[in-house]
Parts: C-alpha cells; sequence; structure tokens
C-alpha cells in the first residue's frame, strides 16, 4: 500500500494533529472508551477523529468500529466536517458525520475551542449475525461526551441559573453562586455559547455494510431492498412480507429494481456523448484483458496505436470477451439513433451502459454497486467502492499496481469534482 499513500489514493486528505492540548484532548477521549492513551507526537484523522497511525500503533484498525456497529468519533475541531471518513463498515456513516456537524454547528465551534466532543452513533443493535440485524437499524442516536466535561459543566451552569431564577433566596446561597462563577470561567456565558448539541437522532437511509462481504439496503415507501450474496445469514428469511431479496449475481432483477425505482440513468446520447463513459469502460475493458495477457506490460506507455495493434494481434481474446465489441456497437446505435433498446441487451452488459440517475438521494449507493458489477472499471470502483477497490489492488501485479496509480493521480485526483461531474453527472459530495 506504500504506492497509495505515497500518491495519497489512501489516507488522503487528512488532518494532521500535532498541537499538544489536542492530542491530550485525543487521549481522554481514547481513555473514556476504554483504550490506551497514544504515545504519538503527530497523527491524522478523519471526519470520525479515525487515524490510521493510531491504528497501527493498537494493532486494531477497528478501534473506533467495535463489533462494526455503533461507530465511535472524537472531535477534535470543526473543521473535521470537510474531512473524508476513510474506515467504516456503513457507506452512509460519513452523510450521519454530516448531518451532526451542520444540525449542531454552533455547539460544536464553541466547546471544540477548549475541549473535545467525543462518543458513539448508537443504533439498535449491539452485533450483527444476520440480515434482521442490518434491518432494525432504523434511526441512530448520538451519545455525546465531552474530554473535559464540558458539557457536564455547561448542564449543570444551566441548572443552577435555573434555580437561581426560581427559587426565592437562592442569591443568598453563597456556595452556589461560587460554584457558578467556577463553571462559568470553564464554560463562558452560557447565554450566548451554545455549549449542548440539540440534535442528536437521525434517520438511517439506504446503506451499504460491509458485513458478510458487503450487503446492499434500498428503503422506498413500503418496501426495503436487499442486495447481497444470498449465502448470508437470514437471506429470504428475515421480514420476507415486507423485504424484496436480491441476489448479488442477479444482474436481471438487479437491473429491473434500480430501472423501475428511477435510481438509474439509462443510456441517451444527450448525457453518454457528453460524459464519454461508453469509452471510458471500453478502455477500462481492453486495458484490463492487456494485463490479464500479460501482467508485466507497462500500460503506461500504450498509446491508442498500440492499443489497435493489440487488438488486432488478440482479436480471438477479444471476441471471446465480449465486453469491448459490445461497447463499440452501443457507441455506433447511440450515435445513430439516441437510444438503446435496454430489453435486447444481455442483463450482465447493461450495467456498462448506465450510472445512477444523478438527481436520486441513492445515487452514490447505486454508484457503488454498478461499480462492483462492472470490476474492470478500476476508477468508477476506486471513486465509488474503495473498499473494493483496494481488496482488488492488492491482486495486482506491481507493473499494472503502477498503472493503475498513474491513471488515477492523473484523471480522478486532478479535479475530482469536474471529472464526478462530467462521467457520472454528480455535483457535489
Amino acid at each position: 500500500m506504500k504506492r497509495l499513500l505515497e500518491a495519497e489514493l489512501i489516507y488522503g486528505r487528512l488532518l494532521d494533529i500535532l498541537e499538544p492540548h489536542l492530542i491530550a484532548r485525543y487521549n481522554k477521549a481514547l481513555e473514556g472508551f476504554g483504550l490506551k492513551r497514544t504515545s504519538l507526537q503527530r497523527f491524522s484523522i478523519d471526519m470520525t477523529g479515525f487515524s490510521p497511525e493510531i491504528a497501527e500503533e493498537l494493532g486494531d484498525r477497528d478501534y473506533l468500529d467495535p463489533n462494526r456497529v455503533n461507530r465511535r468519533f472524537i472531535i477534535l475541531t470543526p473543521a473535521q466536517a470537510e474531512l473524508p471518513v476513510v474506515h467504516t463498515s456503513f457507506s452512509n456513516t460519513a452523510a450521519l458525520m454530516h448531518e451532526f456537524f451542520n444540525a449542531n454547528s454552533r455547539a460544536i465551534n464553541a466547546i471544540t475551542i477548549k475541549d473535545a466532543l467525543y462518543g458513539e452513533i448508537e443504533d439498535s443493535v449491539s452485533v450483527v449475525e444476520d440480515i434482521d440485524d442490518l434491518l432494525s437499524i432504523n434511526e441512530v442516536r448520538f451519545r455525546v461526551l465531552s474530554a473535559e466535561d464540558m458539557l457536564g459543566k455547561a448542564t449543570e451552569l444551566r441548572e443552577l441559573v435555573d434555580r437561581l431564577k426560581k427559587v426565592p433566596n437562592a442569591w443568598a446561597d453563597d456556595a452556589m453562586l461560587g460554584r457558578m462563577v467556577e463553571l462559568a470561567k470553564a464554560t463562558g456565558d452560557i447565554r450566548q455559547n451554545v455549549l449542548v448539541p440539540d440534535e442528536l437522532v437521525f434517520r438511517h437511509e439506504a446503506f451499504w455494510a460491509n458485513h458478510f462481504s458487503g450487503v446492499y439496503v434500498f428503503l422506498d415507501e413500503k418496501t426495503t431492498t436487499v442486495i447481497c450474496d444470498p449465502s448470508v445469514p437470514g437471506f429470504r428469511r428475515s421480514r420476507p412480507w415486507q423485504v424484496s431479496y436480491i441476489a448479488i449475481t442477479d444482474y436481471a432483477r438487479i437491473y429491473d429494481f434500480l430501472a423501475a425505482s428511477n435510481r438509474l440513468q439509462l443510456p441517451q446520447a444527450s448525457w453518454v456523448q457528453a460524459s464519454g463513459l461508453f469509452q471510458h469502460r471500453a478502455d477500462m475493458v481492453i486495458r484490463g484483458l492487456v494485463n490479464d495477457a500479460d501482467p508485466e506490460i507497462d500500460l503506461r506507455r500504450a498509446d491508442r496505436i498500440w492499443l489497435q495493434t493489440w487488438i488486432h494481434r488478440n482479436a480471438a481474446l477479444v471476441a471471446r470477451d465480449g465486453a469491448y465489441p459490445f461497447l463499440q456497437e452501443m457507441s455506433r446505435a447511440i450515435a445513430a439513433t439516441g437510444t438503446i433498446k435496454m430489453q435486447d441487451v444481455a442483463p450482465k452488459n447493461r450495467f456498462l451502459l448506465v450510472r445512477a440517475a444523478p438527481q436520486h438521494p441513492d445515487q452514490w449507493l447505486v454508484n457503488r454497486l454498478v461499480s462492483e458489477l462492472v470490476p474492470r472499471d478500476f476508477v468508477s470502483r476506486f471513486v465509488f467502492d474503495k473498499q473494493g477497490f483496494y481488496k482488488a489492488y492488492e491482486g495486482y501485479s506491481e507493473t499494472f499496481r503502477e498503472y493503475v496509480v498513474a491513471t488515477l493521480t492523473g484523471t480522478y485526483l486532478k479535479d475530482k469534482t469536474a471529472f464526478r461531474q462530467k462521467l457520472y453527472g454528480l455535483k457535489e459530495e
């Protein structure tokens, strides 16, 4: 993974923590979780406070994700709201954290001047043993504590202020007044500073979970749809009266579900030609075939002429795989007619031609699923399914790894927003 680290393709855009007072607050949060203090003088964190350096020091990548549910978090600064989430068991962890930051920004800004927030994103289960455990998570509650007990002090001061206002002769209680002065020195004027987060419960929307090698859960008004390996415990047994189950290998049913629920953008010349998606997928396919045939070929030097020559020399291999000539045929069809009759396309090939509907709330989750079903497109896999990308990367040859890193740094990392908008029609995360 060294090459990925150097290219910032893993653990990129993290926040460096090196100020002694922030490290001290982080350590108090670790102790609050029952974990050992870090001896590091510098480390980096993501939106949730996860640090790859501390994970390595503790020998536990899940130190903020015990049992891979009830995710823990440590907030040292409001700046974490702009960071990615680099290690999580649920695809919507980042969205939930964003909601928490947005709903409680005033409190977070005020508290982190003198303190750190930490706690858990609590849901209804403590261990995931089957699909029903995942389906039972309808909402989450943020249980919030503070390293220097700023929240406790603010709550105590609020109670004393209320007593002063409501209890006759409370103003004569010198001990109480002295305690109020002592607390106010720590919290400041709580009439001006909102120190207690006031929105802690959030809806658990559609998500992917990394349990059982990956489970997709889509929520609609009256039904829930689960897409995963049919060997997962609870498949077709958990809540069969309200849950539709689709095997991850059942391309026809997956396509029908996504298309019928308006989660897919079906091929039309208006967006296909502007995006270059078909050409991108064709390029990914042919370069994958080259690598399969000879993993030691340096594809960084392979220009269009070289690739065309390779295709002619390996026509039987290309035809046998079928994806490249299929995409070429579809490109001609869309140019000639402006559309494609998807019912005439083999179910597995349909995912080469589509992307998530950009306006649908589940766009990122759908693109993640599509990228899993089109595994040769390592660029899309990196954008939407980093866990799947890293797993695939481990199986690449060193030469192909160099090419993959060069491709991602030379395309996606140059301008992520523009790249996502052009290829996938997405605006911002």
